[in-house]
């Protein structure tokens, strides 16, 4: 799935940590990435530090539950 304008970075970590499956960052070489990893989300922060927003990322993520959680947090209907 992909995301766009994510604004609150923060409280989209925060909906991550509580996610119980595995939630996949997948990077533009291709490279899966474990997002609910902390140091996989401070290295995103650090690369993302000059915005206040993310502008595009694309996840995998493993249960259904997880991806209604994330998508409510986003606001989008489903």
């Amino acid at each position: 799935m992909k995301l766009k304008n994510i604004k609150d970075v923060e409280g989209f970590f925060h909906v991550i940590d509580q996610c119980t499956g595995r939630v996949e960052l997948i990077s533009s070489e291709g490279d899966r990435i474990n997002l609910k990893s902390r140091l996989t989300q401070y290295m995103a922060m650090a690369s993302i530090l000059n915005t206040d927003y993310i502008d595009e990322l694309e996840l995998v993520v493993s249960s259904p539950e997880d991806m209604e959680r994330i998508l409510r947090f986003l606001g989008v209907g489903i």
